[in-house]
């Protein structure tokens, strides 16, 4: 049974969200405070799931639905908490009416938690008669935001999945806001709402996608997430000029988001068939792998800057071995550890270890720059990563 006094609990839970991002620097310009104030996030989440202190007997992680009905206080609370909330697995459309515990999973959809919404349009400087193209609408409630600061006439919001974007409509709507709302691939833009003064993406790509950069005005801004199969991420904003080239900075922080559904990874099958088709003999490794597996900042930074060097390949741990796969050139590598040290044995056209060592070692010799300190250049020839004191990385071709 959800209470009666549901509104006069929400809004003193938005107003105490908003004072907690201002307190913690995630909400200076006050139009965004405002909208965290405005915009009800609890109508964009009627339901969502929260990870749970059990697991099944395979190890999979069991996620609780939390819904009004089933725990209104849980359900409330967290809505306006600073957190992401799943409400998506495997592009499964889940029956909130009457939900259950899944195990295990790949998130689909979320609603991601608010100080990064809302450091996502700071960052992208969305200003008052900004047009924007938002890509990945998810449960509307970043696009609600946008529509209580910009008003709903200059902001596009597409969604790659047509039940998504349904509820997130419904939603809107429910709200007061009318944004244009498509279902569209977001790799492909939406060109006919552009030009955009701005893009803003919630998920990531592997590379900037072609079409983005056709449909921002010169001197606009993209703001988007890059990442790859080895599950590095940087965000990047960018401005496109007059000729279609478009550069700018990697951002900091250990943000990372959703891919694109047509830039996911291939399956690869058994990393331990891969590995048996290597040669026997091998060598010591000049860097461990744990520089970039490793829960820090640094080995996140070193994951992408390693992603760009073996754009195609992925990584998985099988005991204590680590195994490095490309399905595209039917290349592989695995590390094992000996001692004190890790044995690397490598086959196929593309010597993988090989390419991310040699990363790694011109990030050393180049005194460890941070990730601010890389620059992204995309012109017609290519899209390259590029730092003053290390060799240029190229993104995979878009």
């Amino acid at each position: 049974m959800i209470p009666a006094d549901l509104e006069t609990d929400a809004v003193r839970l938005r107003k105490a969200l908003a004072k907690a991002l201002a307190d913690d620097g995630s909400l200076g310009d006050p139009g965004w405070r405002a909208a965290v104030e405005s915009v009800p996030r609890h109508r964009f989440v009627p339901g969502f799931y929260l990870s749970a202190d059990e697991r099944d007997g395979q190890g999979l992680i069991a996620w609780e639905p939390v819904t009004a009905d089933t725990d209104y206080g849980r359900w409330l609370t967290a809505a306006y908490s600073d957190t992401t909330l799943i409400t998506q697995f495997d592009g499964d459309e889940p029956d909130w009416k009457q939900p259950a515990v899944r195990y295990g999973g790949a998130p689909t959809s979320s609603s991601t938690l608010p100080s990064l919404v809302v450091r996502m349009w700071a960052d992208a400087d969305v200003q008052q008669g900004h047009t924007v193209l938002e890509i990945g609408t998810g449960t509307g409630y970043s696009t609600a935001l946008a529509c209580e600061r910009l008003g709903s006439a200059d902001v596009t919001s597409i969604e790659v999945d047509p039940h998504r974007l349904e509820q997130a409509a419904s939603a809107l709507y429910d709200c007061g806001y009318t944004p244009t709302l498509a279902v569209a691939d977001g790799v492909y833009g939406y060109w006919p709402e552009a030009s955009f003064d701005r893009i803003v993406a919630a998920c990531s790509f592997r590379a900037v996608p072609p079409a983005l950069l056709a449909q921002v005005r010169p001197g606009g801004k993209i703001l988007l997430t890059l990442s790859g199969w080895l599950y590095g991420y940087a965000r990047v904003l960018l401005t496109v000029n007059g000729d279609g080239t478009a550069e700018g900075q990697l951002l900091g922080g250990t943000v990372s988001f959703m891919s694109a559904r047509t830039h996911t990874p291939p399956v690869f099958g058994n990393p331990i068939h891969w590995a048996a088709g290597l040669p026997e003999a091998g060598r010591v490794s000049r860097h461990s792998p744990e520089r970039i597996t490793a829960a820090t900042e640094e080995a996140f930074h070193l994951r992408f800057l390693a992603q760009c060097a073996a754009p195609d390949a992925q990584m998985m741990t099988v005991g204590e071995s680590v195994h490095l796969v490309d399905v595209v050139t039917g290349s592989a590598a695995t590390l094992t550890p000996c001692e004190d040290r890790w044995q690397v044995r490598e086959g196929g056209p593309v010597k993988l270890w090989e390419r991310i060592e040699r990363v790694l070692s011109a990030y050393d010799e180049a005194g460890r720059p941070e990730q601010e300190t890389f620059s992204l250049h995309v012109y017609g020839g290519g899209q390259h990563l590029r730092h003053p004191q290390l060799p240029d990385l190229a993104l995979p071709r878009p």
